[in-house]
C-alpha cells in the first residue's frame, strides 16, 4: 500500500510532463509548416500585391479590391461576409478544434498621390475623384502588401482547418487613410457594425510595412505605438480697419502670430516629454483679402498627436486656455473647435510581453522595441474592444540608405517584397502561439 501511495506522485509528473510537451511539440510542427508554406506561397503572395498594386482604389472606393478578397476567402471555403464598413471583407475560418477567436487585420484603401516608382506592375493612368477633383491613385503606404500577407495567412490556416485549435478571422478594412468628408467607415464602422461579434473575437493582431526599416526588421513596444491624431480649428475675431491705423481696430492676424507661439509652448514648457511624446502643428493659416486691409478674422487650423489618453486631454485643455488668454489680452475673442479623430494605438502590455517569444522567433535579434511614432492607425478602434497587437515589419532593401528611401505617402515609395515574408510568418506564428497559449 506504502509503495503504490509513493508512485501516485510520480506518475502525476509523468502526465504533467507529457501535457506540457504535448502542445510545444505542436506549436513546433506549426512553426514548420509556416515558414515551409511561407515560402511555397511567396510567389503567389507577391502576385497578389502587383495586382493590388496595379489596380488601386481610393477609400471608400474599394469595390474591385473587395470582389477580388471575396473571391479568394471562397474558394478556401469560408464564411464570407462582405459590405461590412461599404466594402470591408471578413472572412471566418472556423477550426476543427476548440479555442480562441483571433483577429488578423488588413487595410485596403490607396492614396491620392501619383506614382514614380516606376515598377512593371506601377498603376501608370489611375485616377480617382478626391474632394472633387480627379486625382492620381496610388498604394503610396503599402496596403496593397498588407492585403497580400493576409491572404498568404489564410491559405497557410484553410490548408490545415481540421487541426486549428480555435477560430481565424480575417479582417480586410476598407478607409484607413480616413473617409471622405461627409462619409463614415474605417475600422471605427466595422466595430460598430459588429466586426469583432458573433463569434466574439478574443485578441485581435495587425502589422505595417514600413519602407524606413531593413527587410527582416520586427519593431513592436507595449503601450502606445502610434499617436492619437485629433484636428483642431481656431477661429479669431478681431475688429477691421485700415491697415495705416491698426490701432483703431483688433488685428487677429498678429494675435493669430502669438497663439502659434503660445501652441509651441504648450509642448517645449507645459508637457510632460519623458512620459511620452507630443505634437501640435498648424498646417494653414487662412485670412484677410487685401494688403491694406486688417481683417475681422483669422483661422488656424491644425493637428494634435499624443500616445496617451490622460496628456491627450490635458492638451486639448491646455490649448483652450492658452487661446482664450492670448485673444482675450489683445482685446479679440476666439472660438475653439477641437475633433478626436484615431484614438491611441495601444498595444496591450500583458498581450505584448506574452507574445513578444513569438514575434522573437520570427526576426530573431531583428525583433526588437521601437520607438513610438506620431503617425496614426485606426487599427486602434479595434483595440479599444479587445486586447490588440500592433507591429512594423521592415520593407526596405538590406543594402539601402535609410536617409535615401522616400516615406511613406509619397510618390517615390518603394517596397521590397521580400519583407513580406516577414509579415506572413509573423501574423500566421502570433496566431496560432495564442491559439496554443504559447508564451
Amino acid at each position: 500500500m506504502n509503495r503504490l501511495v509513493a508512485l501516485i506522485p510520480a506518475a502525476l509528473l509523468l502526465l504533467a510532463g507529457a501535457w506540457t510537451t504535448e502542445p510545444r511539440a505542436e506549436a513546433a510542427d506549426w512553426h514548420a509548416w509556416i515558414d515551409d508554406q511561407t515560402e511555397v506561397l511567396f510567389d503567389r503572395v507577391v502576385e497578389w500585391r502587383r495586382h493590388f498594386h496595379a489596380h488601386p482604389e481610393l477609400s471608400n472606393r474599394e469595390f474591385e479590391t473587395a470582389a477580388y478578397i471575396e473571391d479568394f476567402l471562397r474558394e478556401l471555403d469560408m464564411d464570407v461576409q462582405t459590405g461590412i464598413a461599404h466594402t470591408g471583407v471578413v472572412g471566418i475560418l472556423e477550426g476543427g478544434r476548440p479555442g480562441p477567436v483571433v483577429g488578423l487585420r488588413a487595410d485596403m484603401d490607396a492614396l491620392p498621390v501619383p506614382s514614380r516608382a516606376d515598377l512593371p506592375f506601377s498603376p501608370d493612368g489611375v485616377t480617382g475623384e478626391y474632394l472633387g477633383e480627379e486625382v492620381p491613385v496610388s498604394h503610396a503606404c503599402g496596403h496593397d502588401t498588407h492585403m497580400a500577407m493576409l491572404m498568404g495567412v489564410a491559405e497557410i490556416f484553410a490548408e490545415r482547418r481540421d487541426e486549428l485549435p480555435g477560430t481565424i478571422k480575417f479582417i480586410f478594412q476598407p478607409a484607413e487613410e480616413g473617409t471622405p468628408p461627409g462619409e463614415d467607415g474605417g475600422a471605427e464602422m466595422m466595430v460598430e457594425e459588429g466586426v469583432l461579434n458573433d463569434p466574439d473575437v478574443d485578441v485581435i493582431f495587425g502589422q505595417h510595412i514600413w519602407s524606413l526599416a531593413p527587410v527582416g526588421q520586427i519593431g513592436y513596444r507595449p503601450g502606445g505605438i502610434m499617436a492619437a491624431s485629433d484636428q483642431f480649428t481656431i477661429t479669431i475675431h478681431g475688429e477691421q480697419t485700415h491697415g495705416s491705423t491698426p490701432w483703431t481696430g483688433v488685428d487677429p492676424i498678429s494675435i493669430a502670430a502669438q497663439v502659434i507661439i503660445g501652441l509651441n509652448m504648450i509642448v517645449s514648457r507645459q508637457t510632460e516629454l519623458t512620459k511620452e511624446a507630443a505634437v501640435i502643428s498648424v498646417g494653414r493659416i487662412r485670412s484677410g483679402v487685401r494688403n491694406n486691409i486688417i481683417p475681422e478674422s483669422a483661422e488656424l487650423i491644425g493637428t494634435i498627436r499624443t500616445l496617451d489618453t490622460e496628456m491627450q486631454d490635458k492638451i486639448h485643455a491646455d490649448i483652450r486656455r492658452t487661446v482664450e488668454h492670448i485673444v482675450a489680452s489683445q482685446g479679440g475673442t476666439a472660438d475653439v473647435e477641437i475633433q478626436r479623430g484615431y484614438p491611441v494605438t495601444y498595444n496591450d502590455p500583458e498581450l505584448t510581453a506574452r507574445m513578444a517569444p513569438s514575434l522573437q522567433r520570427v526576426g530573431g535579434d531583428q525583433a526588437k522595441v521601437v520607438n513610438a511614432i506620431t503617425g496614426a492607425e485606426d487599427f486602434s478602434f479595434f483595440q479599444q474592444q479587445v486586447p490588440g497587437l500592433y507591429f512594423f515589419v521592415g520593407g526596405m532593401p538590406p543594402d539601402a540608405d535609410p536617409e535615401e528611401m522616400a516615406p511613406h505617402h509619397t510618390p517615390d515609395f518603394y517596397i521590397d517584397e521580400d519583407g513580406m515574408k516577414t509579415g506572413v510568418r509573423a501574423l500566421a506564428t502570433l496566431a496560432i502561439d495564442y491559439m496554443l497559449g504559447e508564451e
